[in-house]
């Protein structure tokens, strides 16, 4: 017959036994962290190999939009580097809770072109004897800037609590599509202001006047209109 004092130590034993929703995700825990050392630490050797990353690209083959004939001899081009601080705050909010702040370096290229195939029978002047030729071109432009992806990165990143919040949420909450349009501004700007169409179209001269002289002319002038 079980007496009241056997019962009393089962009791006890029923109270501290844990419970399984505690001890499962413990257990799982500790295979976790134990398998993550032994494949960081190379604790088994080949371990590291099971759990290693693998990159796979499958993306899609190009599409073909449109194509384009182009005319332009590209007389020089500049290779910029730019620290891009963009910060957006909100109105009656302290940075803390509402704000973005990025740190961007960026790097790019920008061509300065001379369109050749603008022009026309009437700017171009031979005399009778096809020795001398005058040759009247359109004003260098400046093309495009273009980012490297490779050199350009964001260097910090600041974003407010209802920021992060909203990033949660978001398709891409690593956005610097903003940072990058200014970058691309700022990468032009400095390079309208280095002269590199001057640059272009002195280059594009020295082109022409090489290659009407191998053919014969003895003077070649080339103007910009």
């Amino acid at each position: 017959m079980e007496t009241s004092d056997d019962k009393l130590p089962r009791a006890t034993a029923e109270r501290r036994r844990t419970p399984w929703w505690f001890t499962v995700p413990a257990v799982l825990l500790a295979l976790a962290l134990l398998f993550t050392a032994a494949g960081r630490f190379d604790i088994v050797p080949g371990w590291g190999d099971v759990f290693g990353e693998e990159t796979r690209d499958r993306s899609g083959p190009a599409l073909l939009r449109s194509i384009q004939d182009l005319s332009r001899y590209e007389g020089a081009a500049g290779s910029y580097q730019i620290v891009v601080d963009l910060e957006k705050d909100a109105r009656f909010l302290p940075d803390a809770l509402r704000g973005t702040r990025t740190l961007y370096v960026a790097a790019g290229t920008v061509g300065a072109y001379v369109d050749l195939g603008k022009t026309g029978p009437r700017d171009v002047t031979v005399n009778e004897e096809r020795t001398s030729a005058v040759i009247r071109l359109p004003r260098a432009r400046l093309g495009a800037p273009a980012l490297d992806p490779e050199r350009s990165y964001a260097v910090s990143k600041q974003r407010g609590l209802l920021d992060r919040l909203g990033d949660l949420f978001s398709d891409n909450p690593n956005d610097e599509r903003a940072v990058q349009r200014l970058a691309a501004r700022r990468i032009g700007e400095a390079a309208t202001e280095s002269g590199l169409t001057a640059r272009a179209e002195r280059n594009t001269a020295a082109m022409l006047k090489g290659l009407l002289g191998s053919l014969g002319f003895e003077q070649v002038t080339v103007t910009y209109t």
